[in-house]
């Protein structure tokens, strides 16, 4: 079934829809003509996208993917005008908008990619939880190529590959080009799939979470990324809320009908990679 955004009208780029059965939203980036590279309307239907998954209860988990062959995305659209305020002190991170986590929306996302990943195009792999990709992508950073400061992506970056892979790919540019087995290798993404079976594996994965009790896979979601703006004791300390907030109400989850079904939440088979 699908959703429109949360005052009823349509996206123009991008599509989301909600399949209701096993509890995921699909979001698709939908500007393949433009490499779905991101313009001021996406963040802002991105942004309208989160919020309406984060407040669907029917929505367990996430899957975010892109039309198209040639691109997953190519960053921002330098072919229009994002639309800055005059005032520079009110200048905006477009990031801001593309990302889940900075609209404390929890849900686990699955990100989906194929094709060219570039500059910020790197905001969507580095704010979801779980990133394959197929056998057709390329991740690279072309900041400093075209003459720009890499200094946003980065700091998402280095969390998921660490200080030396983020300043090749930072200082390198468009020379340094990171495909699926290096991808793999340096944790960018955590497994590959032919072209053809990238989507079907991405609704799996989002599938297999959304079938464990939300508020679990929330509360680790929220824990986890939250433990890493904060020194190693603190987190622990706010982690140790969360399990007492949040482990009675999971543990009673299991044990009632999944939300519009009047079934019991389904088991899923471990599958070992």
């Amino acid at each position: 079934m699908s959703v429109g955004s949360p005052d009823g009208g349509g996206f123009e780029t991008i599509l989301l829809e909600v399949d209701a059965d096993d509890h995921v939203a699909t979001i698709t980036l939908n500007r393949p003509e433009q490499l779905n590279t991101f313009n001021r309307t996406m963040c802002q239907e991105l942004q309208r996208a989160w919020h309406t998954v984060k407040f669907d209860d029917r929505v367990h988990a996430v899957v975010l993917r892109a039309a198209g062959d040639r691109a997953f995305s190519a960053g921002l659209d330098v072919k229009s005008s994002y639309g800055q305020p005059d005032n520079i002190w009110n200048h905006e991170d477009p990031g801001e908008l593309l990302s889940p986590k900075w609209q404390k929306m929890w849900k686990p996302v699955v990100c989906a990619v194929q094709g060219l990943c570039t500059a910020g195009a790197l905001y969507f792999v580095n704010e979801s939880d779980v990133v394959i990709c197929s056998t057709s992508a390329t991740f690279f950073d072309s900041h400093v190529t075209a003459g720009l400061v890499s200094a946003l992506e980065p700091v998402g970056l280095m969390r998921r590959v660490g200080l030396g892979e983020t300043l090749r790919m930072a200082l390198m540019g468009n020379d340094e080009r990171v495909g699926p087995d290096t991808a793999l290798r340096i944790g960018l993404v955590s497994e590959i799939t032919d072209p053809a079976e990238l989507w079907d594996r991405a609704h799996e994965i989002a599938a297999s979470i959304a079938a464990k009790p939300p508020t679990a896979t929330q509360g680790t979601v929220k824990a986890i990324w939250e433990s890493l703006d904060k020194p190693y004791r603190a987190a622990m300390d706010q982690g140790l809320i969360y399990t007492r907030l949040g482990n009675p109400i999971a543990k009673a989850e299991l044990t009632t009908p999944a939300p519009g079904t009047g079934a019991s939440r389904p088991s899923t088979t471990p599958r070992i990679r």
